[in-house]
């Protein structure tokens, strides 16, 4: 393979990934973030044999038409509906994601927003930062709702969750999950999580962490109704995406009380985050970083890239990268 090969990265990364590609490939690598427009991704997308690309980046069949030079986009995410696989597949472009490499600063991070939801860390957090704690606090001041010993409910089991369900025989609770398919008996076991319908999963968890894909059969699968369900003192935990929550019909239900608090790290049409929400004080939000370690992120990376590399025919697995989501696309990427 000749180092003629040409490869846009659009967004920064660690410069030993970027020195690993920059062996093999000729890189053209954006050096700020940035939300490009479909005429944007278009153009630069164009002459080139290979993209690394962000969840913001929307690779459908309109920002790869006629770019018939380009074999490969590895995205930088285990999820991946930036991209249009079908579009994808039809025009023979390998597209890869970065799964594995996350699970566990994840799960962690599952835990840090259904903590600090429970007991108030944020809002409490903000009230002494305005100098607002002067002595003299009531006896029934800042109670939350408790961790240990109450039932945890995961929506979506796939290894997300059952990393999330692990961490909780630390806190001595009860896990119940629900999933489109029931886990083998001995992943149950070493999970220590049992099976139910979705309105038991509703009705019955204190805490609800919600880790399944995005997609048309999961879009607003917690809405209006969803939450009328669960209880009063409940802490409702997305770390999956925007969109498989109603964040109106949540900001309503927090608002009149109909639900303890929420951890989001994921929103509808993010960056923007509904007001409704961002004024709540029992909604704690952060931007998408659930898997924000320097480790974690480094290994995304690098995932990614290898991924690319062998898709453009690099290293040992070269021909097959090793998290590729539409083998059936073989026409253009192993000319």
């Amino acid at each position: 393979m000749s180092k003629q090969q040409r490869v846009w990265v659009s967004r920064p990364l660690f410069p030993e990934v970027l020195a690993t590609l920059a062996q093999h490939v000729d890189l053209c690598v954006e050096t700020k973030e940035s939300k490009r427009t479909p005429e944007q991704l278009h153009a630069k997308l164009a002459d080139v044999d290979g993209a690394i690309v962000g969840l913001s980046d929307r690779i459908d069949a309109a920002a790869i038409a006629g770019h018939h030079r380009l074999r490969a986009v590895a995205n930088l995410g285990v999820g991946y509906n930036n991209l249009d696989l079908a579009a994808l597949t039809a025009a023979g472009i390998i597209a890869t994601n970065t799964p594995d490499v996350l699970t566990q600063t994840t799960a962690d991070y599952a835990w840090a927003l259904l903590l600090a939801a429970a007991r108030r860390v944020s809002s409490a957090e903000r009230w002494l930062r305005a100098g607002r704690w002067r002595g003299g606090m009531r006896f029934d001041d800042w109670l939350g709702v408790d961790v240990h010993g109450k039932t945890l409910g995961i929506l979506g089991m796939g290894r997300i969750g059952q990393a999330v369900a692990r961490r909780a025989s630390g806190f001595d609770m009860r896990v119940i999950y629900h999933n489109r398919s029931r886990l083998p008996e001995a992943v149950e076991r070493d999970c220590r999580a049992t099976w139910v319908d979705k309105t038991a999963l509703l009705q019955q968890a204190d805490h609800l962490v919600l880790v399944l894909p995005y997609g048309a059969q999961s879009h607003h699968a917690i809405g209006a109704a969803e939450l009328d369900m669960m209880k009063r003192t409940a802490v409702l935990v997305n770390i999956a995406r925007g969109g498989i929550v109603d964040d109106a019909a949540l900001a309503v239900a927090l608002r009149d009380g109909r639900l303890a608090a929420a951890g989001l790290d994921v929103f509808e049409g993010e960056p923007a985050v509904n007001p409704a929400l961002r004024e709540l004080d029992n909604a704690v939000l952060s931007p998408h970083i659930a898997s924000a370690s320097a480790d974690t992120r480094r290994a995304m990376a690098q995932l990614a890239a290898d991924n690319l590399l062998a898709a453009l025919g690099f290293g040992p697995q070269a021909g097959h990268p090793p998290s590729w989501l539409n083998p059936e696309a073989r026409g253009r990427a192993c000319r």
